[in-house]
């Protein structure tokens, strides 16, 4: 079902991105704190749009392959601009992005071969505390200064970057040990071709 409400609230997560965008270039504290909602009700969505699937049971292959890609739409831009705009580190922005094209890559050859790669507990602390960062370093200097916003963002990048890199090399062993386990089982069988090339060569040695 293309038109259920757990798809129309990804597609909604995937419109606002632009919107989000467009609030850097906009002056005044006012534009970022309009910018950070507008992060904060995408990232909404993304938990919305997964209970209801699940809820009403209207899970569907569009929505499980518009969601995560959805997701990092929005972290990438995000990112991407505020450290265009010099208000995130480069260094855990990087790791950021470099381990969600490593896992879009790694869950499309899982896919591939039918097996699933579950997310883990702490995958959605580094979601959480992402999430959170990336809100507070949008919001940066126009959020009252005794919330230190700019700061706990800043270090909070440092420590999604970090969490980041434990579940990234968690998802990579456990792929790594599939393509392993198919690598050794392949050895064991030659190709169709090669069996029916063998059995044709062996009959005329035989005959």
């Amino acid at each position: 079902m293309l038109w259920s409400w757990p798809n129309i609230l990804t597609i909604v997560r995937v419109g606002l991105v632009p919107l989000m965008v467009a609030c850097f270039y906009f002056p005044g504290p006012e534009a970022r704190l309009i910018g950070c909602g507008i992060f904060v009700a995408a990232a909404i969505t993304d938990y919305l749009d997964g209970y209801l699937a699940r809820y009403w049971k209207q899970q569907s292959a569009f929505g499980r392959w518009l969601d995560p890609v959805a997701d990092k739409i929005l972290v990438a831009a995000a990112v991407i601009m505020l450290v265009g705009f010099g208000e995130a580190p480069l260094l855990p922005a990087l790791v950021i992005i470099a381990r969600e094209i490593m896992i879009s890559g790694l869950r499309e050859y899982m896919a591939e071969v039918s097996v699933g790669l579950p997310v883990s507990r702490l995958a959605k602390w580094k979601t959480g505390v992402q999430m959170a960062a990336i809100c507070c370093l949008i919001a940066g200097n126009a959020a009252p200064h005794w919330l230190y916003a700019a700061e706990i963002g800043w270090w909070g990048l440092w420590g999604a970057a970090l969490l980041t890199l434990v579940t990234g090399w968690d998802y990579l062993q456990a792929g790594l040990r599939h393509m392993l386990a198919d690598k050794l089982d392949g050895k064991d069988k030659d190709p169709p071709g090669q069996q029916r090339t063998a059995e044709r060569v062996a009959a005329t040695h035989g005959s």
